[in-house]
C-alpha cells in the first residue's frame, strides 16, 4: 500500500490553517497548535521541517511567528510532500538514485513504474495549497477516445 505518513497529513492540515488567514498577523506555533488540534510538539516539528524547505517564512520576536513564503495557489501539494517526506517515488527505480532494488539492472517494469510514478507526482503537482481550503470532488470527463476519465475538480484544478 502506497501511504503518506501521518506527519505529512499533518503537513498539510498545518499548510492549509496557515493559508486560510493570509490577511492574519504572523501565527504563532501555538496559536496552529490550537486551531489545528495537533500536539504542539507534532506542530513544532512540522513547523521547522516547512520552514527548512522553504514554504513558510518565520519572523522571531514577541510579535513573531509564521507566514507562508508563497500564495497558496504557487504551492503544490507535491512540494509539502516532498518537505516532509522527501522526494516523492511510488517504487525504489522511481528515483533519481539508481542501485535501490537488486531487480534494478533486469526489471521488466521499471520504466512502466516511472510512468505511473510521474502520472502521480503530475496530479499532486497541478493540486495546491489553495484547492485544499476548498471542497473537491472527482467527476469524469471523456478523452479523445470517449472513454471517462477520473478528474478532480475544485476551484483551480480541472
Amino acid at each position: 500500500m502506497v501511504r503518506l505518513g501521518k506527519l505529512t497529513d499533518y503537513g498539510l492540515v498545518l499548510m492549509t490553517c496557515i493559508a486560510r488567514d493570509q490577511g492574519a498577523p504572523l501565527r504563532t506555533a501555538r496559536d496552529l497548535a490550537r486551531e489545528s488540534k495537533l500536539p504542539l510538539s507534532t506542530v513544532s516539528k512540522l513547523l521547522k521541517e516547512l520552514l527548512q524547505s522553504g514554504l513558510l517564512i518565520s519572523h522571531r520576536g514577541i510579535k513573531g511567528g509564521y507566514i507562508l513564503a508563497r500564495e497558496p495557489h504557487e504551492i503544490s501539494v507535491v512540494e509539502m510532500i516532498a518537505a516532509i517526506e522527501g522526494p516523492m517515488a511510488l517504487t525504489e527505480c522511481s528515483t533519481e538514485i539508481t542501485g535501490l532494488c537488486n531487480l534494478e539492472p533486469c526489471c521488466p517494469i521499471k520504466t512502466n513504474q516511472q510512468i505511473i510514478n510521474q502520472a502521480v507526482r503530475g496530479v499532486l503537482q497541478k493540486i495546491t495549497l489553495s484547492d485544499l481550503m476548498h471542497p473537491m470532488h472527482l467527476t469524469n470527463i471523456k478523452d479523445a477516445h470517449g472513454r471517462l476519465v477520473p478528474t478532480i475538480a475544485s476551484g483551480g484544478i480541472q
